[in-house]
């Protein structure tokens, strides 16, 4: 039984995570749109990036904690998230602005930062909950 919801929770974290970052890219893109195509204007893929991962973030955090974990909402456990995910978020930006620097086109410079940061993340985050798990200190 217990191997049975472990594979639930990890069905649940992944739809979560396929939600947010579809929720990510279709911010990303609908922010490029507003603000106009200048290819030359990278500052306006680091806005509509920050904007989709900021708004992403939040509604991951919520549907992680209610329905991934079945848990509740603290702040202690926002900020926890917050700062693991900020981590990740820099390497985001940092991934991003180099793949813009080589030349990379603003519309589809965040494929291959997703790419290359969400499995970085996925192994950073398991081994957080590894070492808790073996630290005697509930993951959730």
């Amino acid at each position: 039984m217990e191997i049975q919801n472990k594979y639930k929770e990890m069905i649940k974290f992944g739809a979560v995570g396929v939600f947010a970052t579809l929720l990510h890219w279709g911010i990303y893109y609908l922010i490029l749109y507003i603000l106009g195509d200048s290819s030359s204007n990278k500052l306006y893929a680091n806005i509509a990036y920050f904007a989709g991962y900021t708004i992403s973030l939040i509604v991951n955090f919520f549907l992680t904690t209610y329905f991934t974990f079945n848990s509740t909402v603290s702040l202690k456990k926002f900020t926890g998230f917050c700062a693991a995910h900020g981590v990740n978020m820099l390497l985001h930006f940092l991934l991003l602005n180099l793949f813009l620097g080589v030349g990379v086109s603003e519309k589809i410079a965040n494929i291959p930062v997703f790419l290359i940061a969400v499995p970085i993340n996925f192994l950073l985050v398991r081994f957080v909950f590894k070492k808790n798990q073996t630290n005697g200190i509930e993951s959730k």
